[in-house]
Formats: structure tokens, C-alpha cells, sequence
């Protein structure tokens, strides 16, 4: 029986095995004994452990390594599941395709206890080995990330195993950046009603779902304003209304030649106040792919121009604006709760700003054209002496 000795410790218990080395036992909160994860060459090293796990459990910071064990399947499941009322219906179909597609082949039968950082790295390489683009392993990555940082929220493991993983970059794209008199073009280019859509995207800065989703109550031609409070998104094939991106309601003015064209439309739209203002020729609600090749695309090369995206307009409004009126005004009419959003995305240098400010900079240097009151920015003393160069 002197194989199977054990030792008495004011905390937790250590036997010898018949192998020879020793198991470590300790009572838990709720005074269950369980085992080590592991066994050990010697009583010290036990006692060390079992000496850690005390602290842990003191300390309030012990995890009940059962949680630990939980599939990585079923608590992505119970994630989405407590996550999605709070999700976009496009969203919570991303979520869902992301986790059906890409995490639970890969990872679904794993414990979430057994995954490292190494694990991470390696599903993210096989992502990037089958040819999945960096916007779709990014995606599949931040998912992830959210599942797992979850479950540390809720004591099921001690840290996330998304961390330090280093991910595909995004290639570089900068958006297409029309001068008014272009989208002008493209406006005069569209069949009828779709030139007043694609005016709202250009001259009001509306996504594409947002101006699918314009009802007739949203319309205020007296004090001429576009309310945006909806939005037309595709998710899994089936179209649903639900708000704008990052819940942003606006208020937005358009101009009044733009307001006459709209009220004259809408003179003859058939109809209540829930009458959608953009629909198929069956009175449908329009899809993205299907308009862009019937309506958009054509007026962009009856325009006489090429590689211009819906998306385009509403980036150069962005920039038309800012470069004018500045960031937090393109803001406001863009639906961004952050400027920093509009400044990285949408705000771009507009041509020939360049050569005006060489051109100022070139007067605040001679001291000429400068506004009434204003220092000079170069003192032509007697005796050589210069004054500070001041910008005005």
C-alpha cells in the first residue's frame, strides 16, 4: 500500500501513483474536490500547485476548469444567441455565416480552455492558404475575438487566445472621388426616378439602403428636409428594413432645386405616407446588385465616366463638404456618431487645394493680402531686424 501513500496538507490533498508520479487534489468554493490538470514528478511540485490554486481561489480569481471546457460550438451558439437581439438583421446573418463557415469547422469541437494564441495563428494561415480574402479572415477574426473575449467576461477561461495574431492587411483602396459637375453628369445620365436616388446620394451624402428605404412621410418639402431614420439592407437573401448604420437619425436639408424635383414626383406617386419613393417597376423594394446594374452603371458610362461605385457619390459628398464646411458638418449629414470615421474614410484632399495654399503661403510671406487689423508677417525695419511670419 506504500505506493498508493498519501500526503496530508492544511490545503488540498497529494497521492502517489502507481506510475509514480503524484496527483494533486483540491476543494474548490463549492467544497468539490477535484484534480490537477496534470500530474507531477515530485511532492514539491505539488505542493507548489496546489499552494497557487489556494491563492487563486483567495484571491477570488479561480475558474472552475469544467467551464473551460465548454465547445467552442456550443458557446458561440449561446453568444450569438444573447448577442443578436441587440444586432442588425445584416449582422446577426454575417455573424451566423462566419460562425457556420469558417469558426466551428475549424474550432467547433475544441474545448475553449485548449486554445493558444499558436491555435489562432495557425486556423488564421489556413484561411489565408485556402485564398479567403483579408476582408473575409479580418471578419471571421474580430467574431471570434468577440466569442472569446466573452467567455473570459464570464469566467468560462482566464484570457483570450485572440491576442498578438498577426493578421492579413487590408489592400489599399481609395474611394472615387467625383467633382460636382461629374455627379451632375451621372444625375442628368439615369432614367427617371432613379436620377433623383442617385442626386440624394451625391448631393445629400444618403448610403444606398438608406435611399431605398425613403418612405413619402420622410419628405419635407416646406422647410425642404430628408428625414433618415431606415434603412434596406440584404441579409441572406431576403431584404429587411431596420435603422441606419450605428443607429444614426438625421435630419438632413437638400437644396430647394432638388426639393422642387423630388415634390413634382411625388405629385404623382401612387400611394399613402408609407408609400416607399424607389421601388422595381412591380412596385417591389429595390435590391443593391439588381438597381446597380439596370440603373446605375449605365448612367455612370452614359456620363462618360468609368470605375464610379454608388458608394463613390456619397464619399464624394463627404468630401465636398469637409474640404468647404468642414468635418463635423460632412458628419452630421453623413450619419457618423465620430468625425474621425468621416476624416478617415470619406474626407480626401480635393484637387488643386495643394497649389492655393503654396499660393497663400507665398503672400503670408510677402505681408500682402492680408485681412484689416492683421500683423504684417515681415517687418521691413531700417536697421535689418525681422518680425515673426504669421499666417492669417
Amino acid at each position: 500500500m506504500a505506493g498508493r501513500r498519501k500526503s496530508r496538507r492544511n490545503f488540498g490533498r497529494i497521492r502517489k501513483l502507481p506510475s509514480g508520479r503524484f496527483q494533486a487534489r483540491y476543494p474548490g468554493p463549492d467544497g468539490v474536490l477535484r484534480p490537477a490538470d496534470r500530474t507531477f514528478a515530485t511532492t514539491t511540485d505539488a505542493g507548489r500547485w496546489l499552494d497557487k490554486k489556494r491563492i487563486e481561489i483567495e484571491e477570488g480569481r479561480w475558474l472552475d476548469p469544467a467551464e473551460g471546457q465548454t465547445t467552442v460550438r456550443d458557446w458561440s451558439a449561446r453568444w450569438l444567441a444573447a448577442v443578436s437581439p441587440q444586432l442588425k438583421h445584416k449582422t446577426q446573418a454575417t455573424y451566423r455565416s462566419l460562425i457556420n463557415s469558417l469558426i466551428n469547422p475549424a474550432l467547433g469541437d475544441r474545448e475553449l480552455s485548449s486554445l493558444r494564441p499558436i491555435t489562432i495563428a495557425e486556423w488564421v494561415g489556413s484561411m489565408r492558404t485556402k485564398g479567403l480574402s483579408a476582408s473575409r479572415i479580418r471578419q471571421a477574426y474580430r467574431v471570434l475575438s468577440q466569442i472569446m473575449r466573452s467567455a473570459v467576461d464570464n469566467d468560462m477561461i482566464s484570457v483570450t487566445p485572440c491576442r498578438g495574431v498577426k493578421l492579413p492587411r487590408m489592400p489599399q483602396t481609395e474611394p472615387h472621388i467625383l467633382t460636382p459637375l461629374e455627379a451632375s453628369r451621372v444625375v442628368r445620365s439615369s432614367a427617371k426616378p432613379h436620377d433623383l436616388l442617385i442626386a440624394l446620394l451625391a448631393y445629400a451624402g444618403l448610403r444606398v439602403g438608406e435611399a431605398f428605404a425613403l418612405r413619402r412621410v420622410d419628405i419635407d418639402l416646406v422647410d425642404g428636409f430628408v428625414l433618415v431614420d431606415e434603412n434596406l439592407a440584404e441579409a441572406n437573401g431576403k431584404l429587411v428594413f431596420d435603422t441606419p448604420k450605428s443607429h444614426q437619425k438625421r435630419l438632413i436639408r437638400i437644396g430647394p432645386t432638388l426639393a422642387k424635383k423630388i415634390g413634382k414626383y411625388l405629385d404623382a406617386l401612387p400611394g399613402g405616407d408609407e408609400a416607399l419613393l424607389f421601388t422595381t417597376p412591380g412596385g417591389k423594394p429595390l435590391r443593391y446588385n439588381q438597381w446597380r446594374k439596370a440603373y446605375f452603371d449605365p448612367a455612370v458610362s452614359a456620363a462618360g465616366l468609368s470605375d464610379v461605385t454608388p458608394h463613390d457619390l456619397r464619399a464624394s459628398h463627404g468630401t465636398w463638404v469637409a474640404d468647404k464646411y468642414g468635418v463635423m458638418t460632412a458628419a452630421h449629414r453623413l450619419g457618423h456618431s465620430n468625425a474621425s470615421v468621416t476624416t478617415r474614410h470619406y474626407a480626401r484632399p480635393v484637387a488643386g487645394r495643394d497649389d492655393q495654399v503654396a499660393e497663400a503661403s507665398d503672400s503670408w510671406l510677402s505681408g500682402h493680402d492680408h485681412k484689416p487689423g492683421a500683423r504684417s508677417g515681415h517687418d521691413d525695419d531700417d536697421d535689418g531686424s525681422t518680425g515673426a511670419l504669421v499666417p492669417v
